[in-house]
């Protein structure tokens, strides 16, 4: 059976667009049960200011918590968008991070206040470091079919911005499509450009779920033979920076999906429902996982 990895990225993507701060235990908890349901790639935390994003603002007490009692078994990973970030994840124990731009200026000037060009210097001496100390760094490309402020996306721009982090050492990049406007024929046409210059082992995508499209893009892309997703359970998440997006698409939806297709993710379909459940009744509102509620009900 083919195996498809999944990086669970409801620890950091998932809760920061959150309202509802959980605890730093409630965190641990959370990631402790993700661990259990089977998840082997994690996306833990954000080491970032704490007054620009409250929720991540114990990234250092949550990773000393978390990377000792789990860290041999689990890759666990952490956004670090500037050098003093990576420093402290490196100091924290990662050895993986991960860096963040967009294919859109409008876009990567309303989230980090930089254009495109200004983060690939703001995180090339990460890169360089990383280097030196062995430690992994993973590239996110948002918007990578469509801005809310600039509108589509032309795949050529999408393939100019993955070529310069794959240049830059990064050893997955992830693509992803923000706001959830897109449809299959776009992520195949997407893909038809990046996959003539990327080699498809260095690329993963990250669906969000605004229109439900996010498990046919899915399809899409695995058709076209990619074998790496982000997701978050129960579909926690959001953007912040784009108007009515959803959230990631859920973790459990994508592991059904997966699970009925035939490919091996590692992960426990049940006892996913149970973190989700759980999470539920610490940010006290209902999420949106088709899966899970399908599957909520009937238990």
């Amino acid at each position: 059976m083919e195996t498809v990895k999944i990086t669970e990225v409801g620890p950091r993507d998932g809760l920061q667009n959150e309202k509802t701060i959980l605890t730093t235990h409630d965190k641990f908890e959370f990631v402790k049960r993700l661990v259990e349901s089977g998840a082997k790639h994690i996306e833990l935390t954000s080491f970032v200011r704490k007054d620009r994003i409250p929720q991540m603002g114990d990234a250092m007490e949550l990773s000393a918590l978390v990377l000792p009692k789990f860290g041999k078994d689990v890759h666990f990973s952490c956004l670090t968008p500037n050098p003093k970030g990576y420093e402290a994840a490196k100091q924290a124990g990662f050895k993986e991070v991960a860096v963040f731009t967009a294919t859109s200026e409008s876009f990567t000037k309303k989230n980090i206040n930089m254009t495109v060009k200004e983060s690939f210097d703001s995180f090339q001496p990460i890169f360089d470091q990383a280097k030196q100390d062995g430690i992994k760094v993973r590239g996110y490309i948002s918007t990578v079919v469509a801005c809310p402020y600039e509108g589509k996306i032309a795949p050529e721009k999408t393939l100019e911005v993955a070529e310069r982090l794959l240049d830059a050492g990064a050893y997955e990049i992830s693509l992803g499509e923000t706001i959830g406007v897109a449809v299959p024929s776009e992520v195949e046409a997407l893909l038809e450009v990046v996959l003539k210059k990327i080699p498809i082992s260095y690329l993963n995508c990250h669906f969000h779920d605004t229109y439900g499209m996010a498990i046919a893009n899915t399809k899409q892309a695995l058709n076209m033979g990619i074998r790496s997703f982000d997701s978050s359970a129960g579909g926690l998440g959001g953007c912040p920076y784009a108007k009515g997006a959803a959230g990631n698409v859920a973790t459990e939806d994508l592991v059904y999906f997966l699970t009925k297709e035939g490919f091996d993710t590692g992960i426990q379909l049940d006892a996913l429902v149970r973190v989700s459940q759980f999470m539920e009744s610490k940010l006290e509102r209902t999420l949106n996982s088709r899966t899970y509620i399908a599957k909520k009900n009937v238990s």
